[in-house]
């Protein structure tokens, strides 16, 4: 599977651009603020439906126009597939797979599997539990629906009971009986999210360790520990057990929405204890993990996007991941890069077809 050709416009900074791709890696150079990342920002969209770096459609409309289009033609399975994402202002943002409208964006998700490395990455850190969760359910979603259908209705459900709670604050009410009908709600659907997530860290901690050990030569010790009250008792005790603070704080306080997945060298935490050195080196590793996880999964080699990496790597960590294209273990690449000399020097050493595009 790979990326034929993008046709962009009004998007971001492009007002009309279009690109046709090299099936191996394709590189995108030039100076800070030029649009690289928003390149590789738009190949993010047609794969996962939204933005990664902004979430509001309406933000990635270029300044002073009313819409944006973005046209990709893959390759997959023999066949050409034409995904078409598009916003404009006021209305509902529109995903189109060969001229089809999905009626659900969840739909998509894990049809054109990709993974982005990022400076971005770093709210993976120093962010709230949010973020981490975000990660857990981004790749478990990309190789299972239900999973995902799962967790739209559980939000759904929650949201409901939190309004509840308001109600009951503002009107002097409660209602015991109608409160129980949403925690058994949240109980059925928030077990099988808990066992997902569970069964995937369990998978997913070995392969982690295991990148991690081949970029850091097996210098540090790191763990992913996977946070959740469900580990000591399922949601129904807990939100029996939690009622007095619930209806203190009007809101739901407990359950798979406050699980983390705690980063630690060494069993503490990195965001206080790493150099930003063992940082970069956790992260890559978290993102390598995760293209393995789902390349083992899905039977497919993700697209890989890689931004701004080589500016912020030392060259013992670039020549690992360079190692890792030679090996065959990669699909297609797409990279940026601030200088144009030093990454023709590191594609020219993996021996694949590769093409620069100079912004």
């Amino acid at each position: 599977m790979f990326l034929k050709s993008i046709s962009l416009f009004n998007y971001k900074n492009f007002s009309e651009v279009d690109f046709e791709f090299d099936a191996k890696i394709n590189c995108f150079v030039g100076k800070n603020g030029i649009g690289k990342t928003n390149i590789l920002d738009a190949i993010y969209h047609l794969a996962i439906g939204k933005s990664y770096f902004n979430p509001l459609a309406v933000q990635n409309i270029k300044h002073n126009e009313e819409f944006f289009v973005i046209d990709g033609t893959f390759e997959k399975n023999g066949r050409t597939e034409q995904i078409v994402s598009s916003f404009k202002k006021g209305q509902k943002k529109i995903l189109k797979r060969n001229g089809k409208v999905y009626d659900k964006f969840s739909d998509h998700i894990g049809f054109i599997p990709l993974v982005i490395i990022s400076p971005a990455d770093n709210d993976l850190i120093i962010e709230g539990s949010e973020t981490r969760r975000k990660f857990i359910d981004n790749v478990i979603s990309q190789l299972d629906t239900s999973y995902l259908h799962e967790l739209i209705q559980y939000q759904k459900v929650l949201s409901q009971r939190n309004a509840l709670l308001k109600y009951f604050a503002l009107n002097h009410v409660f209602e015991t009986d109608t409160l129980s009908i949403y925690n058994e709600q949240l109980n059925q659907l928030g077990q099988p999210i808990f066992e997902k997530r569970k069964k995937f860290i369990d998978n997913f901690v070995p392969i982690f360790n295991k990148h991690h050990q081949a970029i850091t030569d097996s210098a540090e010790t790191v763990q992913l520990v996977y946070e959740s009250q469900l580990h000591e008792m399922d949601t129904l005790q807990l939100l029996e057990q939690n009622l007095g603070k619930d209806r203190a704080l009007q809101y739901t306080s407990v359950g798979i929405h406050k699980d983390d997945l705690a980063f630690q060298i060494d069993h503490y935490p990195i965001k206080k204890f790493g150099s930003q050195g063992q940082q970069k080196s956790f992260l890559i590793a978290l993102k390598l993990a995760q293209f393995e996880f789902v390349k083992k999964q899905s039977g497919e080699k993700p697209i890989l996007l890689f931004d701004d990496i080589f500016d912020k790597l030392d060259e013992t960590r670039v020549s690992k991941i360079v190692a890792m294209v030679n090996q065959e273990e990669f699909g297609q690449l797409f990279i940026s890069d601030t200088h144009p000399e030093r990454t023709e020097d590191i594609v020219k050493t993996t021996h694949q077809s590769y093409k620069i595009f100079s912004l």
